[in-house]
């Protein structure tokens, strides 16, 4: 079972937008507000593991780009696991992390 929150701003000042993904059985259940539900879907059960739960190893050296102001913030569960997530593009490592996870944040893989 999947039911995630998912919270965006383009900008601190810009308005917030608000999406949200129901799953069970590895589909989409109704409740589900995000653009492309099964691509969102898709993104979570492949990526969410990684993402929502990273394993301590050694630190990461990330290129020092900025991809913009958005942030977003991802709250529920992932298959009985509290989920709670910040998503920003201030390095190359945060970008990686958001195009993986575009589909879930209201946008598209890249």
């Amino acid at each position: 079972m999947i039911d995630l929150t998912i919270s965006i701003r383009e900008d601190p000042e810009a308005p917030e937008h608000v999406f949200r993904l129901l799953a069970s059985d590895g589909h989409p259940d109704a409740g589900t507000t995000l653009p492309d539900p099964g691509a969102a879907l898709a993104a979570v059960e492949r990526f969410g593991e990684d993402i929502f739960f990273p394993k301590h190893g050694p630190p990461k050296l990330c290129t020092q780009q900025y991809g913009g102001p958005q942030v977003a913030v991802v709250t529920g569960t992932f298959h009985g696991r509290t989920v709670h997530s910040t998503f920003t593009r201030t390095d190359g490592c945060e970008i990686a992390r958001w195009k993986a996870m575009a589909p879930l944040l209201g946008g598209t893989a890249t």
